[in-house]
């Protein structure tokens, strides 16, 4: 089941929160998550590197924080007939939240950092799970993900899944959708191992992998 808190993506600022001055391509920055006190999500700011090392003691302390090089963003036009890529997947996924892709959001964003489409920059633990943060990096775009602790006997499922979802538009036939939530129910109600064994991420195996890239592809 999802986490309560809010996943959408946190999409990199074009200035310094703390000055207000704009970045310049390629100049070092440091990107910092802060709960947002109006809901139970985060909130993200950009600083500049000596505004970072100038807040005080007394000011907001992030939830995560790490350093990044501002890249200038550049309009990509897509063609009309755009296809969904897993890229694009993991974006809509996440920007939807719903409970039967939280493996699908899990081991797309794995797989995605395995091509170096993402990094890991920070995991935390929490009481309702382990997150870990990701962030694209061409963009600059933020990805919470949970860390669902998938079995290693329910990845290829997984991986057939994404499969299906790019062969139908990114969307699960309903009869696909009703067994996905009832396999991961049934999964969850089974046996839920202690936090620290779910440190280790499932690796996408090599064929599925040639599989995804060549969905992307066409």
């Amino acid at each position: 089941m999802a986490l309560a808190e809010s996943w959408h993506l946190r999409s990199r600022s074009r200035e310094c929160a703390a000055t207000g001055q704009p970045f310049t391509d390629g100049q070092p920055i440091v990107t910092a998550l802060f709960p947002d006190p109006e809901s139970s999500g985060y909130l993200r700011k950009d600083f500049n590197v000596d505004a970072w090392k100038e807040r005080s003691d007394e000011e907001e302390k992030p939830f995560s924080f790490w350093k990044a090089v501002y890249h200038a963003p550049v309009a990509e036009e897509k063609p009309a007939m755009h296809k969904e890529n897993p890229e694009d997947l993991l974006r809509r996924l996440v920007e939807e939240d719903e409970d039967h892709t939280e493996n699908v959001r899990y081991i797309l964003a794995v797989m995605l950092e395995r091509q170096k489409l993402l990094r890991e920059t920070d995991t935390q633990r929490l009481p309702t799970g382990i997150l870990r943060v990701y962030e694209h990096r061409k963009a600059g775009d933020v990805f919470i993900i949970k860390d669902p602790n998938i079995p290693l006997s329910q990845v290829d499922k997984v991986q057939e899944e994404i499969i299906l979802l790019l062969e139908n538009g990114g969307r699960l036939p309903v009869a696909e959708i009703e067994q996905t939530a009832t396999e991961e129910t049934t999964i969850a109600e089974a046996s839920e191992p202690p936090v620290e064994q779910a440190e280790e991420k499932p690796l996408v195996s090599d064929s599925e992998e040639e599989t995804l890239a060549t969905q992307e592809e066409e």
